[in-house]
């Protein structure tokens, strides 16, 4: 089974909405769209797909994994689709990962006077 379908359901079908963020997150594909879309307030799902080795298809299923995780919003005008950044789930993420830098920052800190300690 390739990576993507293993990845686009985890992604999916996970309960946790943390879980559903990281599992998008895992994919370098996913993460150029976000960067795209950090660059620009908006774009068209075929700006997105322009620039990507991937055939269009494909960047919709990513952009259904990145829209479950709540990463992106799209809005259909007539027959375009335009896609946007949302910014609350990677928020989420950021802190989870903020108390563990923490906790490592604080290990090596400690790590480090031991080691400066010692003749």
């Amino acid at each position: 089974m390739p990576r993507l379908t293993i990845v686009s359901r985890m992604a999916k079908y996970s309960p946790q909405p943390l879980d559903r963020v990281f599992a998008a997150l895992s994919d370098p594909t996913r993460r150029a769209i976000l960067a795209r879309l950090e660059a620009e307030e908006t774009a068209t799902v075929s700006e997105l797909a322009r620039p990507l080795p991937i055939s269009l298809p494909s960047v919709m299923k990513h952009l259904d994994v990145l829209e479950d995780a709540g990463l992106i919003a799209r809005r259909k005008t007539g027959r375009t689709v335009a896609c946007r950044l949302t910014p609350a789930p990677m928020e989420d993420a950021m802190a989870w990962l903020a108390r563990y830098q923490r906790f490592w920052t604080e290990s090596l800190d400690r790590l480090a006077a031991v080691v400066e300690e010692q003749p």
